[in-house]
């Protein structure tokens, strides 16, 4: 048989359909669309292998409606117009209803999108569209506007474990070891076409999986990481966190994770720049200059072996003393910049820079080195803030 597993395995039902029990399961929202007879345009949102193409053709299936499969990769705005000219014709000559499935839609522009727009608002077609990326940043707004934003999740394990099982049925005359299974299903990452496209592989290998197949089936873990999407942002928000919350071993983990889904090393060690003064500051000054010269020695390094400073680096800032005394500060003042009413600058601290403004008193009394005339026993009383924020604290270094 041809038919690659994922496609032999794909469920018919809506009871054969694993996991995304959020969505499908009773009084649920796709549930209770389905069973209300109530089909709308919807996004669905969630990461590669979670059932999305799938969904959408029970959806359609369900509404006894003609399901046309569109990639936005290989298709445009000519093709679009086309399919909503047959689905004018479809509904008026043999009153059935369309759903147009886009995959991957945040890869249409902006021009491509609108051109959906007037079909779905009159109803000509049902759109469903499925997406790895934040529809909110990818997709038009009006578009949004027009459908419900259904968010999937990557697979749980004893998901994963329902799909292999039903794969195993498939090579009956095959022998399946139980730490090639397990191997399959961690790396696969919530992945159900990954961990079936694997377990094809490995069973075309040798009728007895083990080990060794499953690790030659699928090379690496599966691991989604898209450096202009979420992931990338969750990411590092993960290894940022990590670092503030003084836990090396978390920080070490999101930092693997980033390092092996090959992002920039310089954008990794920029990051922990930023993080040192933010976060820790004068609490443990050394912190700074020490990330300076990782984004240094990064730049002239290179990796692989640049991940050994990273590494280095990145523990250095999650062990270190933290304060955001300084960027708590300079927020409060700013925000004192931008509300309240901006006093003149004491004249003592003005430059007196000719005659005319000696004259008006710019300079008069300054003191210049008042940490010197206290250290001789003199007492300075010099104000520096403008007269109506005086006495106003900004740095205080407990924080």
């Amino acid at each position: 048989m041809n038919t690659p597993l994922a496609e032999q395995l794909r469920p018919k039902t809506l009871e054969e359909f694993v996991g995304q029990q959020h969505l499908i399961g009773p009084r649920k929202p796709i549930r209770k669309m389905i069973e209300n007879e109530n089909i709308s345009s919807m996004i669905l949102w969630g990461p590669p292998g979670c059932g999305k193409t799938t969904l959408a053709r029970l959806i359609a299936q369900s509404a006894e409606a003609e399901f046309i499969l569109f990639s936005a990769v290989t298709s445009g705005v000519k093709e679009v117009r086309a399919i909503i000219a047959q689905a004018q014709e479809r509904r008026r000559f043999f009153k059935k209803e369309t759903i147009l499935f886009v995959d991957e839609i945040h890869r249409f522009n902006k021009a491509q999108q609108d051109a959906f727009l007037p079909a779905v608002e009159k109803g000509t077609i049902t759109l469903i569209g499925a997406t790895t990326e934040n529809p909110g940043f990818e997709v038009n707004a009006p578009l949004i506007s027009r459908s419900h934003v259904y968010v999937l999740q990557g697979l749980e394990d004893e998901d994963m474990r329902t799909i292999v099982a039903r794969a195993q049925n498939v090579y009956k005359k095959h022998t399946f070891k139980k730490e090639a299974i397990e191997h399959i299903i961690k790396y696969a990452n919530g992945d159900a076409r990954s961990a079936l496209n694997a377990i094809e592989l490995a069973a075309h290998m040798s009728t007895t999986v083990g080990l060794k197949q499953a690790e030659e089936a699928l090379q690496q873990k599966s691991l989604y990481y898209d450096k202009k999407g979420d992931a990338h942002y969750d990411t590092i928000s993960a290894f940022i966190k990590s670092m503030r919350g003084s836990d090396p071993d978390a920080t070490l983990h999101y930092l693997a994770r980033v390092i092996k889904a090959g992002e920039d090393p310089l954008f990794i060690a920029r990051r922990m720049v930023i993080f040192a003064s933010e976060d820790i500051s004068n609490a443990q000054p050394t912190a700074l200059v020490l990330a300076t010269s990782c984004m240094q020695a990064v730049h002239m390094i290179g990796m692989p072996e640049a991940q050994i400073i990273l590494a280095q680096t990145a523990t250095y800032l999650a062990t270190a003393k933290k304060s955001i005394a300084s960027y708590k500060g300079l927020s409060e003042a700013k925000q004192d910049v931008d509300m309240e009413k901006l006093d003149p600058i004491p004249k003592h601290l003005r430059n007196p820079a000719n005659k005319v403004m000696k004259a008006e008193g710019f300079g008069k009394g300054h003191v210049r080195y008042p940490w010197m005339e206290e250290k001789e026993g003199r007492k300075v009383d010099q104000e520096y803030l403008p007269k109506n924020l005086r006495g106003k604290k900004y740095y205080v270094e407990d924080w």
